[in-house]
């Protein structure tokens, strides 16, 4: 007879329910107990797509699909070839500025852009996604990754607006055909010259265009002529010189579309003679070729045709140039390989040579890889493949995405040596790397990567596997496991079971105010902590305070979260009853009363009350009592605090009018002159209305004498106030007022000075500016006020006068955009200076406005003059390399010299050293040969302008700024020390020095280190070189020293003794010591040997402590004991606590069988023979102690054990039992935990359901799955 599991019929009601409306064959009535089969109880969902469905059958719910809609895309690949690249550094590819850039591109437009860096190093840009995103992308990808060149095309003015086109409309769409910015100058501006900005290809095909636009609207003669483009190149010739040869000789213009552009129109425009000419010997040269030359085709791989282009197209123009042959390339884009070559037949020979050569200059290979394993084979941070690249740098490895192969292009036998090292990488890898995929609801990816990756990094360190969850972007649930097979299984088989456990689980949102959040949560966290011991299921998650946010989501099983949920509530429900609040004014006097002698009163309010009765602190201005609980109680404590107050209060209140303006003098320094008359008046309140609020009514309270006293004193207090604060207002236009100031205050302190008055001006952001305003005595501000009104009525009077001015003055005056004028105009109250129109060659300037101010501006005129007059120039001859540190860190040196000496000091342009012929090596670090003769040239002569003494002055400055090198002996072998970890060390030495420091390359060799710069600063820079060089001859003797090493011989069973839990013992040892110790790795041969490293005593020393460490093991004892493991927990306490200090006690080690043990009762204990007995002693009794709480515990447990549910047998035969009892319940036949002889889990059984504490020893595995203590 087959087992049946017995479950609550209950939970099956319904299923049943559905059960009884069918007819099951061969069956028996459902009143003669039919029992149902696993399969018929509980159906199996219906298969994905089974096979034999038919097509028109219909589909249940579990297998209806949903059609995706798939958006409309469109994708583009653009090259941008290494030279236009604007960020070449290859270092670090996708982490540098092109991926930032495409990143913040990607946000923008919406597109999707890849990167890859092509053989050439040359950079493809994919850009997907929607047409108008394409577009914008692709825009802002030319102007931010590509180097933008600039170029001016010269059409007549009049042609500008051709260009322009209606409303713009040609403009923008040249622009957006040839992916560049043009820039058409005004029509007030006279220029003709278009500048176009963008790459070179684009730039070439905007100005054909342009140029085409102009020829089409110019009145003079313009011939179209169109001839093959193969021939194209013979016109133009290498680097397009023939054509402007002709261009220069014949006078035309000719315009020869680019190669890029598939138009084989030339047009010519001019002078009809010229354009005539030039089309004759155009012509003449096209039939001459046509008739010269003939083509042979070649077939040359694809990938190699960039190497016969070269950059630029500079190969193809180098091929014209040396053999006259014009090689025709097919477009990029082309699966073509066939390449033509096209001249004299005698010259194609050498032409084919040097296309071969190109093409097969570099070799290119693939290597197969499976796509998941690439990233395996470039490392950790391309440890690997780095580590190839070194070695054969000339060697361009690419791994494509997606694709299982690997390409290498380089020198043929550098690409083959690194063929076969990736070759045995991946053969190394494939050995003992696998993986899996496996499908996980997206939903669940952040609960399996945990807080901070908590989950996931536990998985990946614990099974020694990589773990990629795509991203959210992605939409996709497909997880990938990488790493050791056995391995990926184990964290395969975990995270199916994770998944599982969070498909139960629920999560719900709470609705509590934040304000509560903080209490809930506890000091330190403690209240929050009691409710997750409570529910320790359940996740509780508050939000971030700055969110201000009032949900708290609770995540778990349902019924914990349903539990939880409720006991949050009633905590909510109670504080929203106690955080009523009150507050009750209280004169400060009173608090003292109210709070009682030692706290009683407020102590005895607040037990009866059951309130939070808070007072302000003592050195508080505060009256306010703030009351907080509930409504009803705090009414109660608020009616009590209140008749202490009128027991006590004879209290008066009053109120005093005070002009508003004078509040803040009557408060005084931090509120020093109002606490001074409160102090003195017995502590009365005096409140002054809010700054702002323009009330004048100040308010008095307190006892009823004290109050007339204060307010008397308050009174007097502001009548004297009044009297030195009377205020006047002036008016007076802002340009005056500089005037009125006077240079440096010089005006406005003398009229201060006579009255003793304050004149206070209107600042930049007052909305006034007209109003000047006077503070003090009234007899005072009274007569400032007329001696500031009589200027501002001579300043009204507005006069005119004239002086002469020299012609070549005036454009010191009128330069800078009337730089002079302008400062002028603000020092003398707005005078109006006005100089003759250029050409007038008048010498006679205007001045209008005040006549003081006209005067004063005279004068200061005058005196510009005799300074212009006196200048003089002078040249300094300084070579042109020392200028750049003449100037000084943008520019700080000279604007010193400049300020302090009052000259104009111009630097020459600097010379191209091109141009210069290279007439001489460059120097390193402005080291010039002594008995080399400076010869000034143009651009060694600095020209400094103004008085002749201070020209000198200045001269001199100059010269000594000039720098000088000085060469320091320092021993070849310092040099990496000085130089620093990525040049920190010189670095810092040439910052702090503002010097120079040269060091030769260590290929050289060379004991010198040339120090370059001003005189005081290298003599201070040798000394501190010299200081440097002393610490690191120091520091290598010192390391000689330390490089003491002695080895000794340690049996390895006391290696972790020596070493002591967490390295403490073998810490302790090196820290007195101060020595290096390492012990034997795992797999070297002798294990034994211990090495020590250091200064020769301390090393001696180091070696006799473990001697002795040694030697006190080794006179150890260890010792077996059988103790019951019900009563193991015990011994060891929460957290080892217990056996640790026993331990300590008796200085002994005691270890515990692992869990699973043959002998679960075996405890070892080591040490001193006397120390282990009385351990073991110790040990013992605790045993029998513990044993008897053990034996009692069990005993109540037997007797407190629940009746069978099923009178005692269960099973089978307990159905037939009708006697009593509750219902048999719901059975099934032919389930699977009936099958090889399982039988269903005994709830009552102490193996299968086991009490918390409890240690039960495994069974083998049942269809339930593992057991899960």
């Amino acid at each position: 007879m087959s087992s049946v599991a017995v479950l609550t019929q209950e939970s099956f009601a319904e299923h049943r329910s559905g059960l009884k409306d069918q007819e099951i064959p061969g069956c028996v009535p459902e009143d003669e107990a039919y029992i149902p089969t696993y399969l018929e109880a509980f159906p199996p969902l219906p298969e994905k797509g089974a096979p034999g469905e038919k097509a028109g059958g219909s589909t249940s719910a579990w297998g209806s699909k949903i059609r995706p809609i798939k958006a409309s895309v469109i994708t583009q690949v653009f090259h941008v070839p290494l030279e236009e690249r604007r960020y070449k550094d290859n270092s670090q590819f996708g982490e540098g500025e092109e991926a930032k850039v495409c990143l913040d591109i990607m946000q923008r437009t919406g597109a999707h852009i890849e990167l890859s860096l092509a053989k050439d190093q040359g950079l493809s840009i994919m850009v997907t996604g929607k047409l108008d995103s394409v577009m914008k992308a692709r825009k802002e990808i030319v102007a931010r990754l590509q180097t933008q060149a600039s170029a001016a095309v010269t059409i007549p003015k009049e042609h500008h607006r051709f260009v322009i086109g209606k409303n713009g409309e040609k403009l923008q769409e040249l622009e957006l055909k040839t992916a560049t910015k043009i820039a058409i100058p005004r029509p007030d501006d006279p220029s003709t010259n278009i500048r176009i900005t963008g790459t070179k290809e684009g730039i070439e095909k905007a100005r054909h265009e342009i140029l085409l636009i102009s020829a089409e609207q110019d009145k003079r003669a313009v011939e179209r002529l169109c001839l093959e483009k193969a021939f194209h190149p013979f016109i133009a010739g290498s680097h397009n010189r023939l054509v402007q040869e002709l261009s220069q000789e014949t006078g035309a213009r000719i315009s020869i579309p680019p190669p890029s552009l598939p138009k084989d129109e030339i047009v010519i425009t001019g002078e009809k003679e010229a354009v005539a000419l030039a089309l004759n010997r155009i012509r003449a040269i096209y039939e001459d070729k046509k008739r010269k030359t003939t083509t042979i085709s070649v077939e040359v791989k694809k990938s190699q045709h960039k190497y016969i282009i070269g950059p630029k197209g500079n190969t193809l123009q180098e091929i014209l140039e040396t053999t006259g042959v014009s090689v025709e390339m097919p477009p990029l884009d082309s699966s073509s390989e066939t390449i033509i070559l096209r001249g004299e037949p005698d010259k194609l020979g050498p032409a084919l040579t040097q296309v071969y050569a190109k093409a097969k200059s570099v070799m290119v290979v693939e290597v197969t890889a499976p796509a998941w394993l690439h990233r395996f084979i470039i490392g950790k941070k391309g440890q690997n493949i780095g580590r190839i690249t070194q070695q054969l740098p000339r060697v361009h490895i690419e791994f494509t995405d997606g694709e299982e192969r690997i390409s290498l292009e380089g020198p043929t036998e550098e690409v083959e040596q690194a063929q076969a090292q990736i070759q045995e990488i991946i053969k190394e890898l494939l050995v003992r790397m696998d993986y899996t995929e496996v499908i996980i609801d997206q939903r669940f990816h952040r609960h399996l990567i945990g807080k901070n990756g908590a989950n996931i990094n536990r998985i990946k360190e614990q099974y020694k596997v990589s773990v990629r969850i795509p991203q959210d972007s992605e939409r996709s649930g497909l997880v990938r496991i990488e790493g050791d097979p056995k391995g990926v299984q184990l964290a395969r088989r975990e995270l199916i079971e994770m998944v599982h456990r969070m498909e139960n689980e629920r999560t719900k949102d709470l609705i509590v105010e934040q304000k509560f959040h903080r209490t809930i949560i506890g000091q330190k966290g403690e209240k929050i902590k009691e409710v997750r011991d409570k529910f320790p299921e359940v996740i509780i998650n508050f939000p971030d305070p700055s969110q201000k946010s009032d949900i708290v989501q609770l995540r778990g099983p349902k019924n914990e979260v349903e539990k939880c949920v409720k006991f949050l509530q009633k905590i909510i429900a109670d504080l929203i009853e106690n955080s009523f609040s009150l507050s009750v004014p209280i004169f400060k006097q009173f608090h003292k009363n109210i709070i009682g002698k030692g706290g009683a009163n407020i102590k005895k309010i607040r037990e009866e009350t059951n309130t939070k009765i808070d007072l302000p602190t003592e050195n508080s201005n505060s009256e306010m009592i703030v009351i907080m609980g509930k409504k009803i109680n705090c009414e109660a404590a608020r009616e009590r605090i209140l008749a202490i107050q009128r027991e006590l209060a004879n209290i008066k209140e009053t109120e005093v009018s005070i002009p508003a303006k004078l509040h803040n003098s009557l408060i005084g320094s931090k509120g020093c002159l109002v606490r001074s008359i409160m102090e003195d008046c017995g502590g009365v309140h005096i409140h002054f209305p809010s700054e702002g609020s323009g009330s004048d009514k100040v308010t008095i309270r307190g006892p009823a004498g004290e109050v007339e006293k204060a307010k008397k004193q308050l009174l007097q207090l502001a009548e004297e106030k009044q009297v030195n604060n009377f205020t006047a207002e002036l008016q007076a236009k802002p340009e005056y007022h500089k005037f009125l100031i006077g240079r440096g205050g010089a005006n406005i302190r003398r009229v201060r000075d006579r009255t003793g008055a304050r004149i206070i001006f209107p600042s930049a952001d007052d909305t006034e500016q007209e109003l000047i305003t006077i503070v003090g005595k009234e007899e005072a501000v009274r007569q400032a006020q007329l001696e500031l009104e009589s200027l501002v009525k001579n300043l009204d009077d507005v006069v005119e006068d004239s002086m002469v001015v020299d012609v070549r003055h005036h454009r010191h005056f009128v330069c800078r955009r009337g730089q002079v004028l302008r400062e002028l105009a603000e020092e003398y109250g707005g005078v109006a200076v006005s100089f003759p129109r250029t050409g007038a060659n008048s010498q006679r300037v205007t001045l209008k406005g005040a006549k003081d101010c006209v005067d004063a501006a005279k004068k200061q005129i005058q005196e510009i003059i005799e300074d212009l007059e006196s200048q003089v120039c002078v040249e300094v001859a300084i070579p042109q390399r020392y200028h750049r540190a003449i100037m000084g860190p943008k520019g700080c040196r000279i604007q010193h010299i400049t300020r302090e000496h009052e000259v104009q000091i111009k630097f020459p342009e600097r010379e191209d050293n091109s141009a210069a012929g290279h007439e001489a090596s460059p120097h390193e670090n402005g080291d010039v040969s002594p008995d080399a003769e400076f010869i000034p040239r143009k651009c060694d002569l600095i020209t400094i302008s103004g008085r002749a003494e201070k020209c000198e002055l200045a001269k001199a400055a100059l010269l000594a700024l000039v720098p000088i090198t000085e060469d320091m002996e320092v021993s070849y072998e310092l040099h990496r020390y000085i130089i620093g970890q990525k040049g920190s060390g010189i670095r810092k030495m040439m910052e702090e020095y503002e010097v120079n420091i040269w060091v030769p390359q260590p290929e050289r060799q060379l004991d010198v280190i040339k120090v370059t710069g001003l005189v005081a600063n290298v003599e201070r820079a040798r000394h501190g070189l010299q200081e440097r060089v002393k610490e690191l001859q120091a520091e290598q003797e010192d390391r000689a020293l330390r490089s003491f090493k002695v080895t000794m011989s340690v049996d390895p069973k006391f290696h972790p003794k020596i070493i002591g839990r967490k390295g403490a013992v073998i810490s302790q040892i090196r820290k007195d010591h101060d020595v290096s110790i390492q012990f034997p790795d795992k797999g070297d041969e002798q294990q034994d040997l211990i090495v020590i490293s250091g200064y020769e005593q301390n090393v001696e020393e180091a070696r006799q402590a473990i001697q002795q460490l040694v030697a006190e093991l080794q006179e150890m004892v260890s010792q077996d004991i059988h103790l019951d493991p019900r009563t193991h927990a015990r011994i060891i306490g929460a957290r080892g606590k217990a056996i640790r200090k026993l331990m300590e006690e008796f200085k002994v080690d005691i270890r515990f069988p692992q869990p699973g043990s043959d002998e679960p009762d075996k405890v070892t204990v080591t040490g001193l023979p006397e120390t282990v007995d009385n351990a073991i002693d110790h040990l013992l009794n605790l045993e029998e102690e513990y044993m008897l709480s053990v034996t009692e515990t069990e005993t109540l447990a037997a007797y407190m054990k629940p009746p069978s549910r099923y009178g005692g047998g269960g099973g089978a035969g307990s159905l037939d039992d009708s006697s009593g009892g509750p219902a048999k319940g719901f059975v099934v036949r032919d389930a699977p935990w009936n099958a090889g002889g399982n039988k269903a889990p005994d709830m009552s059984s102490a193996e299968d359901f086991p009490t918390f504490g409890t240690s039960v020893a495994p069974k083998h595995a049942s269809a339930w799955g593992p057991k899960k203590f």
